[in-house]
Order: C-alpha cells, then structure tokens, then sequence
C-alpha cells in the first residue's frame, strides 16, 4: 500500500526542502559544465587522393581563430585510440585549440600505417600528403582556425608522416613534433624503409637538409621547428633515427648542429636544445618503442598507458608549450639571457600589434604573416587588429607571451 503525500508538507520539512534547493543550487553553480564536445568524423573534407577519414575534436565553446593541431597515429592504431591515450585532448580543453586526426587503413596498409616511403605519399600534391593538406584547409574554412598556428605531431609511422608533411607543406605548418620517427626522405620504398628503421642510413646533415628543401622546391619562407621524441631503447625505430631528425631539421633551420642548451627531465629523459630553441631532442633513456606519456593529475602529467603509449613523461605537454599553445613560449632551457647592450632590457614584455611589433623590429612579416623576431613563434595575419604580447628572452631574441603581460 502507498501513503498518500500531504497536501501541505509541515512547516520544518518545507525549510529544510527550501535549504536543499538552495544548496543544491550553490553546489551546482560551482561545478564543471558537462563536457559535451567529442571526437566526430568528417564525412567529406575536400580532395582526398590519399583515401584517408578524418576526424576532428572542437572544445565545447572554441571561438574562431584559434590554433589547430594534426595528430598522426602509428602502426595497428587509429583516430580514436589516439585521442583517448596520447594526452592531447587534456590541452586543447584547457588551452583552446582544434584536433583533426586523420586515419588510414589496412586498404591503404597492411598494417594501418601511414605510407611515409612511398613518393606517391609524400610527395607536395599527392597522396597521402595531400589528403592531410585537404583536412587543415577545410578546418581553417569550417572551424575559422588561425592559418598561421597550424602544428602537427605523430608516433612512429604518424611520426615520419609528421616528418613528410612538415617537409612537403613548410608554408602550412609552424612547428612540428616527431615521436619514434624517421627522417624526410629515408626511404621511397618498404624495402628501404626497413632499412631506415633498424640501421642508419649514411648521410650528411647537408643531405638530410636537402630532402626537405628539395620536397618544395623554390620555397623561401621560414621551415617549421621541430621536437624530435626518441627511446633509447627502441629496437622497432633505432635512436640514431632521432639523432638523424636532428641533423635534417637543424640543417634546415641553419643552426649549428652543437647544443645550445641540456638538461634532464622526469622520466629519465634528457632535452638537447638547439639553435635558438629551433630544434629539441627528447632522448628517453630505457624506454622502447612509443609514445612517451605520464598518467596522474599534475598539469604535466597526461594520457593513458596502452599499446604503444609508454609511461615516462607528458610528451603533448612540453610539445604543446614547445608550440606556443598555452598563451606563451616554453621557457628555453638556456640560461639566463643578458640585457640588450643599448637596447631593450632583456625581460621586457610588450603587447602590441603585430604590425606594431614587426615596425619597432621585435617581429618580422613573411607571405603576409607575422613572427616573433629570434624565436620565429608564428603570431598570426600581418595588420593592426591582431594584437600579441612579445617578452624578450636576450638579444634581437623575442617570444610569444599572451597572457603574461
């Protein structure tokens, strides 16, 4: 049998019903909004000769404007296998920026991997390469993302295929990240590709370089920085393909293949800088073949550990900072600048327009688009309305620091 309700509660039960309504509310109010934004396939993104699917994650809110980054999967993996381990959603939540994950298949590889040997894929137009380029134009056009802060990074096949498209698309990409992969160019074929994988291959950094200026031939921009990920315990991928990374990429960027800045990280990981932060190397010392990740709650600490996701330390974290993508530049391990003799002390921070900085000679403007004087950090559409803030870290040397003055 059912007690029929009152018509009228009690007095001190109606209080107390009003108290817990308006604890409830209180309690509401400070608590997250339900996260509703999810990783979605593209059905039609443009030209796709590369029989690619994309997918693509926007945080809830994500105004226009904002940056965009490419993330590449490795062998036997996929879009969403990436996403949910590799730590990259944490930061586009708390940062603001777009994801594509473009995937592939067994129709394209055996083994779902990204073609990174066949010329018919890495090749500027064609293939695979050309498919990516399609997937960042339709999010700069449908997303409103900003053409100038476009990234893209990957693991092992993903990775070399990062190396391609950071090659083959210079004007697309500021800045890339490399994990577990193998220089532009190292093979054109699955016969010579083995062979990149488990042995190095004999060439200078001069040749190295000459892979990547000859994928487009008579451009004169700024080529992207590059992070380069590499176990040093690796038996799939062997380090001195990282080593080679470096070689290509500062051979590139035209700086000087003798460290400028080490030192040690968590994870038993060691950076090397080079240049003016042009190129990093990240040697993990015993880890293997993976994507280097940190489960845990800590603002560096991200992703999940699974196939292929090795726990030692938040790769997406240092590469997102190494992007710019948190508001500022990651700090240069370097140590501390001097001031300008006769100049602006080193520490300044300035907020200005971009057209601003570049006339007072603490940025430059290339094919229209701004970039911080020293750093290269790409700022954006060269005019008035854009407007950054600059902090100079020592001599004619400037980095993007939005949020910090």
């Amino acid at each position: 049998m059912v007690t029929p309700l009152p018509a009228r509660p009690p007095r001190a039960v109606a209080a107390v019903a009003v108290l817990l309504l308006v604890l409830a509310g209180l309690l509401g109010s400070g608590a997250p909004p339900a996260r509703a934004a999810s990783l979605a396939q593209v059905a039609s993104f443009g030209s796709n000769p590369g029989n690619l699917a994309m997918y693509a994650y926007r945080p809830d809110g994500l105004p226009g404007g904002r940056p965009l980054v490419v993330l590449l999967h490795g062998c036997t993996q996929n879009a969403s296998g990436y996403f949910a381990d590799s730590g990259w959603r944490e930061y586009a939540d708390r940062w603001g920026f777009a994801l594509v994950l473009p995937q592939t298949s067994s129709a394209n590889n055996a083994s779902s991997c990204f073609n990174w040997f066949q010329t018919g894929d890495t090749t500027r137009g064609q293939g695979e390469a050309a498919s990516i380029r399609a997937m960042v134009a339709y999010a700069v056009a449908a997303y409103g993302t900003d053409p100038a802060r476009v990234y893209v990074s990957g693991l092992s096949a993903g990775g070399a295929m990062s190396a391609v498209m950071l090659a083959t698309y210079p004007d697309v990409f500021a800045a890339g990240s490399i994990a577990a992969g193998l220089a532009y160019r190292c093979a054109s074929s699955l016969i010579e590709a083995s062979g990149c994988q488990y042995g190095p291959a004999s060439r200078t950094p001069q040749q190295w370089g000459d892979l990547v200026r000859n994928a487009y031939p008579g451009y004169a921009g700024p080529y992207p920085r590059v992070a380069v990920w590499q176990g040093q315990s690796d038996y799939t991928v062997v380090p001195a393909n990282g080593r080679q990374l470096r070689d290509q990429w500062a051979n590139v960027r035209g700086v000087s293949p003798a460290p400028t800045a080490t030192r040690s990280l968590t994870g038993g990981t060691t950076l090397t800088v080079y240049g003016d932060d042009d190129v990093r190397l990240y040697e993990i010392g015993g880890m293997g073949h993976g994507l280097p990740v940190d489960p845990g709650g800590a603002p560096d600490q991200c992703g999940a550990t699974a196939a292929y996701f090795l726990d030692t330390i938040c790769s997406a974290y240092h590469d997102a900072r190494f992007f710019g993508l948190d508001g500022g530049a990651q700090p240069s391990p370097s140590p501390s600048p001097t001031p300008s003799p006769g100049g602006t002390p080193a520490g300044t921070c300035v907020r200005a327009s971009n057209y601003a900085h570049t006339t007072a000679g603490r940025a430059y403007q290339s094919g229209g688009h701004t970039y911080a004087k020293g750093s290269n950090d790409a700022m954006g559409l060269w005019n008035t309305f854009t407007v950054h803030a600059l902090r100079q870290t020592g001599p004619d040397h400037w980095v993007l620091a939005d949020g910090q003055c």
